[in-house]
């Protein structure tokens, strides 16, 4: 793949693996727009990218758990007469508990935001790609893309959504010259956990292995890559040798203890 003087687009770009995206494309030449909700956090990472890179960087600040918002985006980037090459669905969150205890508004953000946005901005770009026969999109999954996990039901069901669709679209696009791969990284060190106000206890990969491992599966046209050997084996192979069931038991009872 050619990154040089072309441009990506990055949802939830103001930390974790979204900042360690725009760090490892803006190094590899590619100009950037960044968009996540708080601008304050985009124009101080924009600043330090052009100053390390000279990279050319756009901010533009979204709630993409807000109806529209992905499209808007897109009107954004048009506005600006930005053609973008590289399209990076990281945006999400998780809610964590007992399914009766989470707000309904909570839920239903998360899904706007882990799935709707990622329909939403792909719907948009996808046609300014084709005619140029070349592009690439990064949906950001989970290893809970491959099994139900209780206490985060509706994140497990959204990043099963992300897989499905990714998978569906590389198959679509792959001989039209677009590339299309979902990304499945287990726990990463990023604040995704905080957010939660959770503090796990499992290992975690940096955000910066996860980022390489899913740029290196895309030049390689992967439909799908699991970051790390053992995040594979318990979410690729485990649910294929299991009973729906068993496997919903043994990772609802590893949740429970992941937490403290």
């Amino acid at each position: 793949m050619q990154y040089a003087g072309k441009t990506a687009l990055i949802t939830g770009a103001s930390s974790g693996i979204g900042e360690s995206f725009a760090h490892e494309l803006a190094s590899r030449k590619m100009d950037l727009v960044l968009v996540a909700r708080s601008e304050e956090k985009l124009q101080a990472l924009a600043t330090q990218l052009r100053d390390c890179y000279s990279s050319s960087v756009e901010v533009i600040t979204a709630d993409l758990s807000h109806e529209g918002e992905g499209f808007r985006v897109y009107d954004e980037a048009k506005a600006r007469q930005l053609h973008i090459d590289m399209l990076i669905n990281n945006a999400g969150f998780s809610t964590h508990g007992a399914f009766e205890s989470i707000l309904p508004d909570q839920d239903h953000h998360q899904v706007m935001l882990n799935v709707v946005s990622v329909v939403d901005l792909t719907h948009a770009f996808i046609p300014d790609m084709l005619p140029k026969g070349e592009g690439s999109i990064i949906n950001v999954g989970s290893t809970t893309s491959f099994y139900p996990l209780p206490r985060q039901a509706v994140y497990a069901a959204t990043k099963s959504f992300v897989l499905s669709f990714s998978e569906a679209l590389w198959f679509e696009y792959r001989k039209r010259g677009i590339k299309v791969l979902a990304l499945c990284p287990g726990a990463t060190d990023t604040s995704f956990f905080d957010a939660m106000g959770r503090d796990v206890v499992a290992g975690k990969h940096s955000p910066q292995r996860v980022v390489l491992d899913g740029l290196h599966a895309l030049e390689h046209d992967q439909h799908y890559v699991i970051p790390g050997f053992k995040n594979s084996f318990e979410s690729n192979i485990l649910p294929r040798l299991l009973p729906r069931a068993a496997m919903a038991n043994l990772v609802g009872s590893v949740s429970q203890r992941a937490f403290k």
